[in-house]
């Protein structure tokens, strides 16, 4: 092998590692949500690129309000569907828009864009 070609080889394998440590072992930040006015779960999330926080840990049979900031253009993030509680919103550009519904079920729950290419969570505890 060529100097060059080690070189490379030593260059992918470190890009391929830092891919994998990026989508499977970096921690993600927890957000667990404020009580707002009349007992309703709160939490802003920013829409860039991606989902800012993009886990989300509330309490159980409480009603939670998202209200998601999209700071961007891009057609992937123009909505956010909650499909396990039969939600899909519009996300207008440069605007909040606030997601209110009430989870009656702990669990695990994702919410995406329309295409479903960015992803988050929401927790759901007892």
């Amino acid at each position: 092998m060529s100097p060059d070609q080690i070189v490379v080889t030593i260059g992918g394998l470190v890009a391929i590692l830092g891919t994998l440590w990026f989508f499977f072992f970096s921690k993600k930040k927890k957000t667990v949500v404020a009580f707002g006015d009349e007992g309703v779960q709160e939490v802003q999330v920013n829409v860039k690129g991606g989902y800012t926080p993009d886990v989300i840990v509330v309490k159980q049979g409480l009603p939670v309000s998202v209200l998601f900031y999209r700071d961007e253009t891009a057609a992937c993030s123009d909505r956010v569907v909650f499909g396990d509680f039969g939600i899909s919103r519009p996300l207008p550009a440069f605007k909040t828009t606030p997601v209110t519904f009430t989870p009656n079920s702990a669990g695990e729950y994702t919410f995406e864009c329309g295409m479903g290419m960015l992803r988050g969570k929401l927790i759901v505890e007892p």
